[in-house]
């Protein structure tokens, strides 16, 4: 694993160069293109607010506190009886039509984060993609509306393909991070850092595609694999992974069994470093005799 991730940090600094090219070319989208993707989120929101589940959701709430008004009681009292928060209630107890609540996004009524849209989608440019982050800044200007809102509009920029543009190249290290771990493991952030890295360099590209199938087969233990994706390797312009497939080659039988077959030398190499530990607390105390009994009487 140790040379995997060698081998893989040169490829990615061989190519590191290729990145900045390409973030400048990204970095020329036309305005047109970012508006239409801003308003595409837009519209996609709105279409989400109107979603079946949400009206039949809010026409039976809006039916129960009407219904519960119109015997007299109180927004307290109706707290109690529904077991809804008392924000809740109070908007279902207002209106006097269910359209009231229905019809608000759609009859041009402003949305309480429609005034501060233009600073999500710089700050959106800027690289920030933590909708925990960008929500915390939003309510030190002044935003009352809810963190699901925000995070709600926040992905639907990342589905509507308004990458955010990146001020400065992932170093090295980073992008061979990125490369090694699962992908279950990387955040939004970095899911996006790598797809923008894979777009800007199709050697990076391939590299990352040759670490991952390589990982697939050791952990997984598919040794009838190997010599597939050692000529993969080779057919790549890849000179950095091509010493990587050179040391399986110089061995390959015992590598491929170990890929393949349930056993195991872990066992010896326990045994291995046991003896040196006792070799060490030893050394210039005592002589074989001893030694030996310690290792025999150990079992």
């Amino acid at each position: 694993m140790a040379q995997s991730r060698r081998h893989c940090r040169e490829t990615v600094a061989a190519h590191h160069y290729c990145l900045r090219s390409a973030l400048e070319a990204q970095s020329r989208t036309t305005p047109a293109d970012g508006q239409e993707r801003w308003e595409l989120a837009g519209e996609m929101l709105a279409a989400r607010q109107a979603s079946p589940l949400l009206v039949e959701r809010t026409t039976r709430r809006f039916a129960q506190v009407a219904a519960l008004k119109a015997e007299g009681l109180s927004i307290a009292a109706i707290c109690r009886e529904l077991g809804l928060a008392r924000n809740t209630v109070r908007r279902f107890y207002r209106p006097t039509e269910v359209d009231e609540l229905l019809g608000a996004p759609r009859a041009g009524r402003p949305r309480l984060l429609d005034g501060f849209t233009d600073y999500l989608h710089v700050r959106w440019g800027d690289g920030q993609t933590s909708a925990a982050v960008l929500y915390e800044e939003l309510r030190a200007m002044g935003y009352r509306g809810s963190y699901t809102t925000v995070r709600s509009y926040v992905r639907l920029l990342r589905h509507a393909g308004a990458a955010p543009l990146r001020g400065s190249v992932p170093k090295v290290r980073q992008i061979t991070s990125w490369m090694l771990r699962h992908p279950d493991d990387l955040t939004d952030e970095d899911r996006i850092g790598l797809k923008q890295v894979l777009a800007g360099c199709r050697h990076l590209k391939a590299t990352a595609a040759d670490v991952t199938a390589s990982a697939q087969i050791l952990t997984e233990r598919r040794g009838e694999n190997l010599n597939a994706w050692m000529a993969a390797v080779r057919a790549d312009d890849l000179p950095h992974l091509h010493l990587f497939v050179r040391g399986f080659e110089a061995d390959h039988d015992a590598v491929r069994n170990g890929l393949t077959l349930p056993y195991t030398s872990g066992a010896v190499e326990g045994h291995v470093n046991r003896i040196k530990m006792l070799k060490r607390q030893m050394y210039g105390r005592a002589g074989f005799d001893l030694l030996r009994k310690r290792i025999l009487l150990g079992y």
